[in-house]
């Protein structure tokens, strides 16, 4: 097993891209942070705090819930544009939750921008952005909820270092 792949949970590297994305899921990943960081060199970038299922385990009776594969991740997007959205949660503790993250080609001549759709239970994010890189920042933990507690995740984060 290298250093940067988790053979127990099914994670083959650290570090994924938009080169993996038609492998990567992101139902029912937790979003704890956002952030958008802009420099006077570089064009914004925006990143994502997030608790990624890394593999669902089905349950063998006699149990009957499933169990969860869960690792903090920074997702980070390159040159962002257009940036939109909006949140629509109610109540004192929302839980933002990704249902889905689509790629979608340009109607447009910026082929090198395609568009970028990050649907949220309680929230939509839709802008541009060159590709996104994925940092799984722990090793996964097997665990009976798709979200860790602050303590095993080790708080919000927008580090973009991969576990070693």
């Amino acid at each position: 097993m290298s250093a940067d792949d988790h053979q127990e949970s099914g994670l083959s590297k650290s570090v994924w891209s938009d080169a993996d994305f038609e492998d990567m899921g992101w139902h029912y990943a937790t979003v704890h942070g956002l952030h958008v960081r802009q420099t006077d060199a570089d064009p914004p970038r925006l990143l994502l705090d997030l608790d990624y299922i890394v593999r669902w385990v089905q349950p063998l009776p006699p149990e009957k819930h499933f169990t969860f594969w869960v690792s903090p991740a920074t997702l980070v997007f390159d040159d962002v544009q257009d940036l939109e959205g909006g949140l629509g949660f109610k109540g004192r503790s929302p839980d933002l939750e990704i249902d889905a993250v689509h790629r979608l080609t340009p109607d447009d001549d910026r082929q090198d921008l395609p568009h970028w759709h990050v649907e949220g239970h309680a929230f939509d994010l839709r802008f541009r952005a060159s590709g996104f890189r994925q940092y799984f920042r722990r090793t996964p933990q097997l665990t009976s909820r798709y979200t860790l507690p602050p303590a095993d995740r080790g708080g919000c984060s927008f580090d973009e270092v991969a576990f070693a």
